[in-house]
């Protein structure tokens, strides 16, 4: 399995276990109000039942925005590369790992990080098209582009 494989397989694994955990809570917190129902009356009730309702819309915005995440990842082939970044691409620029695909938390594979972004992102719209040895500049920072996988 390449590096870029593994990293795909972990990111999508992250992003499914997210959605899992979403689901989950959603589930419980919809069982819970259900038997709060059943055996309350009053103000602490209604304020209880608002505060759980509230929760659960939060929930569920987390769990749509997880599975927009899981819907980009795929539609990468892990197996692809080319010339040119495209999502899915594995960037190595100033010796950083940037992996074209959604915002995700930085990971380590085999000791090495690596950082997912956006290609909406500035550095990731700043990556898009360009090929190895492309130069440019966001804030400041000189960024060369060695590696696209």
């Amino acid at each position: 399995m390449t590096f870029k494989e593994k990293i795909y397989i972990h990111y999508t694994q992250m992003v499914q276990d997210r959605i899992d955990v979403f689901r989950d809570m959603i589930t419980n917190l919809t069982e819970d109000s259900k038997n709060d129902a059943k055996g309350s009356a009053g103000d602490k009730h209604e304020t209880a039942l608002s505060m759980m309702h509230i929760e659960q819309e939060k929930l569920t915005n987390k769990l749509k925005e997880a599975i927009a995440q899981i819907a980009v990842l795929d539609k990468i082939d892990p197996l692809k590369t080319t010339e040119n970044i495209i999502l899915g691409s594995l960037v190595k620029a100033n010796g950083i790992y940037l992996y074209v695909s959604v915002a995700l938390p930085k990971i380590a594979i085999d000791g090495i990080n690596v950082i997912a972004l956006s290609p909406q992102s500035p550095l990731g719209n700043h990556l898009m098209g360009n090929k190895a040895g492309f130069q440019f500049e966001i804030n400041k920072t000189h960024y060369t582009i060695q590696s696209v996988e």
